[in-house]
């Protein structure tokens, strides 16, 4: 089996964010047919000290090995996903997330997670968001870095 190596992954631009939450609103779209954004999107746009942030999975994958029923794997494109089809809806992952990233939504017993559709790219009318590949192992290292733990290759 071949080592996936690269993932896409949301890079964000601050400056450029208004904070109408059309990002959010598009996520909810893909994960659960409505436009709510908030709790059903995988992105989450907050403000602070004037200045808009984003919250989203990185794609590191740490997540998978936390799994008890292996519903959560890395796809070929690089991309971590939940199979709800195997999901037994336990909540470890959204637990263990050292990011925060993976959620949970009362209307439904699986977790849910950026799947790095670009769907909120294509609707952020001032361009503040863009899907851009990088190295796996440089988004490990950072969350190894800043949140602790072993760095599994």
């Amino acid at each position: 089996m071949t080592e996936i190596k690269r993932a896409k992954i949301l890079k964000f631009n601050s400056e450029k964010c208004v904070g109408c939450l059309e990002c959010e609103k598009a996520c909810s779209q893909v994960h659960f047919k409505c436009d709510d954004g908030g709790e059903k999107s995988a992105i989450r746009i907050h403000e602070k000290d004037g200045n808009f942030q984003m919250h989203v999975c990185n794609q590191n994958g740490l997540c998978i090995d936390m799994c008890p029923v292996g519903a959560i794997e890395r796809m070929p494109n690089g991309t971590v996903i939940l199979n709800k089809n195997i999901c037994v809806g336990c909540q470890a992952c959204v637990a263990f997330c050292p990011l925060g990233a993976m959620k949970r939504s009362a209307s439904r017993i699986e977790p849910f997670k950026c799947i790095s559709c670009g769907a909120c790219v294509r609707a952020c009318p001032e361009d503040a968001l863009e899907l851009v590949e990088v190295d796996i192992g440089e988004i490990k290292q950072i969350v190894f870095n800043n949140y602790g733990g072993t760095n599994h290759g």
